[in-house]
């Protein structure tokens, strides 16, 4: 997703400097492409959550109840967390940054965005 989501940004900013690009369709396109990775935020976001909190529950297992069989876990879990947490805050920047190239691809097509408004 990382990836996809680094070459879709660049041809997205690719369209932006050609003239010659239809930015109606383009903008039409990059709508349904950003509810695409909105939801696939979101998707992310209630995994993040589930996984941080198996990761919180094991860690407070191993500390009150003395399970020290589940430290392997909670270390694997951590492990795991933090790329992950890594991983989401990526999708979340960059769908910001599209927010803002779909702002951009609108004032092309209709003249004025939010950014006018100021």
């Amino acid at each position: 997703m990382t990836e996809y989501l680094t070459k879709y940004r660049k041809y997205i900013l690719e369209c932006l400097e050609n003239e010659n690009c239809d930015f109606a369709k383009l903008l039409d396109y990059h709508s349904e492409k950003l509810s695409h990775f909105q939801h696939e935020r979101f998707i992310h976001l209630i995994v993040l959550v589930l996984f941080a909190l198996c990761t919180v529950i094991t860690i407070l297992a191993v500390a009150i109840y003395d399970k020290l069989t589940l430290i392997p876990l909670a270390a694997l879990l951590m492990g795991l967390l933090l790329p992950y947490i890594k991983h989401y805050f990526f999708l979340e920047n960059t769908v910001q940054l599209l927010y803002k190239d779909y702002d951009a691809i609108y004032k092309k097509v209709h003249g004025f965005s939010q950014e006018d408004l100021k």
